[in-house]
């Protein structure tokens, strides 16, 4: 008996397992997406311009004699154009994460992957370079020619102008990154002369190197292997969550066709099967294939899609922004109860977020009591309770402060320190005591009130509660 034909015979499938184990492990097919004009392309265009001239533009933006936007890591203070934030202010950072979040849930819930498409940083920089690509090595099928040219002196010199672009665009976006924690002015001129720090140096090469690497090689991969987003979109989705969708009723069946054609006369739909849609698409889905995890609601697709639809005189949207309800002839719900769940939750965080920053206190009081002893008697007859005060000035300038306290008749203030004084974002511990007579006390716990303010300004003030402990 022939024991390969047995073999073969007990796995009828054993070539396709193959073929398909290859295929899982293919070479990554390069994608050349054909540059595309439309409403939409403008759209994206002017996203793209816009954030990326506030990433490189709002480094060098001046406010309050600092820079407009300054994470200062060594004196552990934040600038924010007029505000300024503390490491005791980390709450707000909490604040702008859920808001982040929940934003970005309602947004896709409300209109898809349109963050993608529009305005995620990898999309963006990518627009960037392949813009710069085109402008070096020529439109879609040049790129191809060029590729598949062996190398010689002009494929050296043009792929070599183009990595050099992209790595100078590289490098900056390094140094615009770390011109957000050093201040960029004072970065500029120490580049200059070649004297940057080894982690300002470090960053700035691991930021250009990531650039480089995600926006000029990785690209797509970045979106359909890397970006957790892809994976838990689709728990936000439901059949009235605006996607980009081809109106299979109306393109099917799909065959190329002269324009004065017939094409309802030879049993055509509206779709010539010109792959247009395909070969615009950054990540390189058929969108007739139906809704893919790999769409990122670019519409790079519609605006390809409706081109071809008034060349041949047909009506646009073919391709186009709908809803599942609505492609199978439904009415669109936009007002639903994920979409109101999302935009309460919303409205709650981001009102108690700018209620706090709005009566944010600039100088915080903390009362902490001796807890070696309740009290003690003085020796001209006085109880004498003691406590420490931890001062935090979390203003932008230095201050000195006049303390006080009340809540019992005749209660005396001791302190060996002469004078309080702060400096920003600085804590000073205060040693005190405080007297009372026996005869003033109602209770062995009486409530006294510790006041600060500001000798230079009286808006900053603060009161703190403590116990006085008595026999």
């Amino acid at each position: 008996m022939d024991v390969n034909k047995t073999n073969q015979a007990a796995r009828p499938d054993s070539t396709a397992d193959e073929q398909i184990e290859q295929s899982l492990y293919a070479r990554q097919e390069k994608i050349y997406p054909r540059e595309v004009h439309g409403l939409f392309a403008r759209l994206r265009a002017l996203g793209v311009l816009s954030l990326l001239g506030i990433f490189y533009g709002v480094p060098w933006l001046r406010w309050g004699g600092h820079q407009a936007i300054l994470f200062d890591l060594p004196a552990r203070k934040f600038h924010i154009f007029g505000l300024t934030l503390w490491p005791q202010d980390f709450i707000y950072l909490a604040f702008l994460l859920i808001i982040a979040g929940l934003t970005l849930f309602f947004v896709t819930a409300l209109a898809g992957r349109i963050w993608c498409g529009y305005a995620c940083p990898q999309t963006v920089w990518t627009e960037a370079f392949l813009w710069i690509e085109r402008k070096v090595e020529g439109d879609r099928m040049k790129q191809r020619k060029l590729d598949a040219q062996p190398w010689n002196a002009r494929k050296i010199r043009v792929k070599a102008t183009k990595h050099a672009l992209w790595i100078l665009f590289s490098l900056w976006t390094g140094f615009t990154f770390v011109g957000y924690f050093t201040p960029i002015i004072e970065l500029g001129q120490r580049l200059i002369v070649v004297n940057l720090g080894p982690w300002e140096t470090f960053w700035i090469i691991f930021y250009g190197f990531a650039t480089y690497g995600n926006a000029g090689w990785m690209r797509e991969q970045v979106c359909k292997y890397m970006c957790p987003y892809a994976r838990f979109q689709s728990a936000m989705f439901d059949r009235d969550t605006l996607i980009i969708s081809y109106d299979q009723a109306r393109g099917e069946p799909r065959g190329s066709r002269k324009r004065s054609a017939d094409h309802h006369g030879l049993g055509l739909g509206d779709c010539i099967d010109c792959t247009m849609c395909v070969q615009v698409c950054p990540t390189g889905i058929d969108i007739r294939d139906g809704l893919q995890y790999e769409c990122i609601a670019c519409s790079a697709c519609i605006d390809a899609c409706d081109d071809v639809m008034d060349k041949m005189g047909y009506d646009r949207g073919l391709v186009r922004y709908t809803t599942e309800t609505a492609m199978h002839g439904g009415k669109r719900h936009i007002i639903r109860p994920r979409i109101i769940v999302y935009a309460l939750f919303l409205l709650t965080i981001m009102s108690i977020f700018a209620w706090s920053i709005a009566h944010r206190v600039v100088l915080e009081l903390n009362v902490i009591r001796d807890r070696n002893s309740l009290y003690r008697e003085t020796s001209d007859g006085l109880i004498e309770n003691v406590y420490t005060l931890k001062v935090l000035n979390k203003d932008d300038a230095e201050h000195s402060y006049s303390l006080g306290v009340s809540g019992i008749p005749g209660l005396a203030l001791k302190s060996d320190l002469k004078e309080i004084r702060v400096e920003p974002g600085g804590v000073l511990e205060v040693p005190v005591r405080l007297h009372a007579d026996e005869s003033e006390l109602q209770s062995r716990s009486s409530q006294v009130v510790f006041t600060l303010v500001a000798n230079d300004d009286q808006t900053l003030s603060v009161m703190e509660n403590a116990r006085f402990i008595g026999p």
